[in-house]
């Protein structure tokens, strides 16, 4: 399940090449106005999606939808079945340096253990988010923390299209994914 994040991901964005090449399987939240986040209807988008599924999802998050991840989460505490998440270039909601104030619908971000597995990806020299906050999120999160060195916002502005090492994450956490008959172990 693709989820961008504000402004939503271009055509060129590596989420909606994963979309275009992963064909019906890969369904994207598609949000009423991607340039003013509402909070309510944002998650509400986001449970709408993961309750049409007919198997655990994995979600797939850039920027400031990893926040949308982590509230939607702390909301749903096992309501739902969650097969991973890989959360790209976290936004850091709670910094007015390093986000716009539409992005502060989003604040407080949670900082509690995910009910699923998850990687959060970030980069040194993100516009949105210093690289100590984001292992910070990972570790309250209690997500797997991957550093992409200097890389940016991990977008088509800087330099991502085609995203290979993301692919791979993608699938490692695929194939670690824990099934609900192995949650109930």
């Amino acid at each position: 399940m693709i989820i961008p994040g504000l402004g939503n991901s271009g055509p060129q964005h590596w989420q909606r090449l994963w979309q275009a090449r992963l064909g019906p399987a890969a369904r994207a939240a598609e949000q009423k106005d991607w340039d003013r986040p509402d909070y309510a209807a944002w998650i509400n988008c986001l449970d709408d999606i993961v309750r049409a599924q007919a198997s655990a999802p994995v979600l797939v998050a850039h920027s400031l939808s990893c926040a949308l991840v982590a509230h939607w989460a702390a909301r749903n505490q096992h309501q739902h079945e969650i097969a991973g998440a890989l959360l790209v270039a976290p936004a850091d909601t709670d910094s007015d340096a390093h986000t716009p104030p539409e992005a502060h619908a989003f604040r407080p971000m949670p900082m509690r253990p995910l009910f699923f597995p998850s990687i959060v990806v970030a980069s040194r020299d993100d516009p949105y988010v210093a690289i100590t906050r984001a292992q910070a999120f990972a570790a309250a999160w209690g997500s797997e923390f991957v550093d992409i060195g200097v890389a940016g916002h991990i977008n088509p502005a800087s330099g991502f299209g085609p995203w290979p090492l993301g692919e791979v994450l993608l699938e490692r956490l695929r194939r670690n994914a824990v099934t609900p008959a192995q949650n109930s172990l």
